[in-house]
């Protein structure tokens, strides 16, 4: 108020003796800077989670107050780390004999975990790698995730075979009366066209684990699907009898599967996500 009376003209008329506060300011911070630490201090030794996130925030704003203020920033590293929620996540590996790998899918998992939970938020995932590194003295929650079931390549062919015919096709010439005209007749063929599937899917089970107790805090599971397409066709008979379309399928040829490993990753794509959104809803309140 004091700058903005300064700054106007007709208010300085109206209060020709404007009052400057700026000597107190410092001792108020400091105050403000002791209540702040001390409301921190009474809601940290509550001990609980929530209580701690409170006492973090007391701390964050006694420090902007007064930087350094007692040993505000030894408490600003305990609260946080007894409000921030510690969890390990543990993804089973696919089983060595099937050959295949879901190492992309964890590697993705992890990557969202890490990019989307930062130091800056209350909530801290690990892997068990991770939280050993670090020597973390516990851990509230477990995290499961695994495949329960899964097949790659599910083979099926499925033919079909018609007759297509056109009517009106001009056939060739003839003479009449001595004057050339088309002949026009219908033409007929026999179509078949060929269609492979390959189906690949599977199930993931996510479980969050109480750490303590090991009771379960909630159990997911999530399906996925993923089909590749081959089609093409052979026809016997008048090319004519057939369209554009049905032409262009008898110049392909059945196509090269993908392998194993491709299909495998393609079908845990609509499972990720589901996952993410399940887990974002389940922490969303922590």
């Amino acid at each position: 108020l004091y700058e903005a009376v300064r700054q106007c003209p007709g208010c300085k008329q109206a209060v020709p003796n404007p009052k400057n506060y700026y000597s107190e300011i410092a001792p108020l911070k400091e105050k403000a800077a002791d209540e702040s630490y001390n409301a921190g201090i009474n809601a940290l030794m509550k001990g609980n989670r929530n209580d701690a996130k409170r006492a973090y925030f007391n701390f964050v704003d006694a420090q902007s107050y007064v930087p350094g203020y007692k040993d505000v920033v030894e408490y600003l590293d305990k609260s946080k780390f007894e409000a921030t929620l510690k969890v390990v996540v543990e993804q089973i590996p696919v089983p060595a004999r099937y050959n295949l790998s879901g190492g992309f899918f964890q590697d993705k998992v992890e990557g969202f975990l890490h990019s989307n939970y930062t130091e800056n938020t209350f909530i801290q995932f690990y892997t068990p790698t991770e939280a050993k590194a670090v020597d973390q003295p516990y851990v509230d929650q477990i995290i499961r995730i695994q495949f329960d079931d899964f097949s790659v390549g599910n083979s099926v062919l499925k033919e079909k075979e018609e007759t297509v015919t056109r009517d009106s096709v001009r056939v060739g010439e003839t003479k009449v009366d001595g004057k050339v005209i088309p002949v026009y007749n219908t033409v007929k063929a026999k179509y078949t066209t060929y269609r492979k599937e390959l189906t690949s899917n599977g199930l993931l089970s996510m479980i969050v684990v109480d750490a303590k107790s090991n009771g379960v805090l909630t159990h997911r599971k999530f399906t996925g699907e993923y089909v590749w397409v081959s089609q093409w066709a052979r026809f016997n008979g008048d090319e004519r009898a057939l369209t554009e379309q049905q032409l262009t399928l008898c110049k392909l040829r059945e196509q090269q599967p993908p392998n194993p490993q491709d299909l495998f990753l393609e079908f845990t794509k609509p499972i990720y996500n589901q996952l993410i959104p399940a887990i974002k809803g389940f922490y969303q309140n922590y």
